[in-house]
């Protein structure tokens, strides 16, 4: 059974980063990723997410991520600056490697389970992200539906859509990115969403980023599930959509109250027949293996201190609630090296 003093669970922008300060820190440690090869989530990007319309990427630490050209799919150009990180550095992922549990040791440490192996720690990193957690509202008559439905993170293009009436349910980023890739090929779209969308006229300032980080930092401090950065965001009017703006596609309408066999119904009985029901409804944390830790608390979710858990000093949770983004993943891998460092360091309890 390998043991070791820090384990991280992930190699995303996270993972990678904490790896990146753990070199350093003196402590033993071992990287586990689930996914087959570099590039976190990004490798399973749909073929379409140009690196024209990704949101800024921030250099992982030590190495700087130079812009390729705008029209190179994402899903090879941030996989390929991951691998070059990983090359560059020394970091030796273990892949694939499905963490399935991590439980409480008798000696006070933790085991992480896969499979058929386990790895003893004296703490934890955990740097899953949300990607593996696509999230579906439910709404009545759902399993009536005669026609197709899925979810962003199975989206593979707009040459699905040919010919179809699709209505798109979501307000962030990707659904109206999205919506307005698909309408060029479909018969009709429809967008809806629980509250009326917000688009933002002036830049996105840094103030404006830790504004928005403080809204999502304030759930986690309440216990609340984190929510993501972009669902506490408003939505920037690029080129793109001030163009579709013009075309009258971001014509949203409130959210249906149930679905029908045929398509979709309003409170006030009007109702629409659509061919394809597709949710841009965002993504949950991927934190199933660390049930058996009971970590949760009463209000949902994890109560997190920076990315200590408060319930338990040995884990941390990189790139969840506040450090779910790019430049926050690398702040808090960093923050949370220091703090386990200082944390082990410290004599046992007699």
């Amino acid at each position: 059974m390998p043991e070791t003093d820090v384990v991280v669970i992930g190699a995303g922008q996270a993972g990678l980063s904490s790896a990146y300060h753990l070199r350093s820190s003196g402590l033993d440690f071992a990287v586990l990723d689930a996914n087959p090869a570099p590039g976190g989530a990004w490798q399973h990007r749909w073929p379409t997410l140009r690196m024209a319309t990704v949101h800024g990427i921030f250099d992982l630490p030590g190495m700087h991520f130079t812009p390729p050209p705008p029209d190179e799919p994402a899903a090879d150009a941030l996989p390929a600056y991951f691998a070059a990180f990983e090359r560059e550095f020394g970091i030796d992922v273990q892949r694939p490697v499905a963490v399935t549990a991590v439980r409480n040791a008798r000696d006070g440490r933790l085991l992480v389970e896969s499979g058929n192996s386990t790895w003893t720690t004296r703490a934890l990193i955990n740097a899953t992200g949300t990607w593996t957690r696509p999230f579906v509202p439910y709404y009545p008559g759902q399993e009536t539906f005669r026609g197709r439905q899925l979810h962003t993170a199975h989206y593979r293009g707009p040459a699905e859509f040919a010919g179809k009436r699709v209505v798109v349910v979501g307000g962030g980023a990707s659904a109206v990115q999205l919506l307005v890739e698909i309408a060029d090929v479909a018969a009709s779209t429809t967008w809806v969403t629980r509250r009326p969308p917000v688009f933002r006229d002036g830049p996105f300032t840094p103030d404006y980023g830790r504004e928005v980080v403080a809204k999502v930092e304030a759930r986690v401090r309440a216990g609340l599930p984190p929510g993501s950065i972009a669902s506490a965001s408003e939505l920037a009017w690029t080129p793109q959509l001030l163009e579709a703006r013009e075309r009258g596609l971001l014509l949203r309408r409130p959210m249906f109250d149930r679905i029908v066999p045929d398509g979709v119904q309003w409170r006030d009985g009007t109702a629409q027949d659509v061919d394809v029901i597709f949710w841009c409804t965002g993504f949950r944390s991927a934190l199933d293996h660390l049930a058996p830790l009971r970590l949760r608390g009463p209000r949902g979710g994890i109560v997190v201190d920076g990315t200590r858990v408060v319930a338990d000093p040995r884990i941390h949770l990189v790139g969840y609630g506040p450090s779910a983004s790019t430049v926050g993943a690398n702040r808090a891998g960093r923050a949370a090296v220091r703090e386990l460092r200082a944390l082990l360091a410290a004599p046992a309890p007699v």
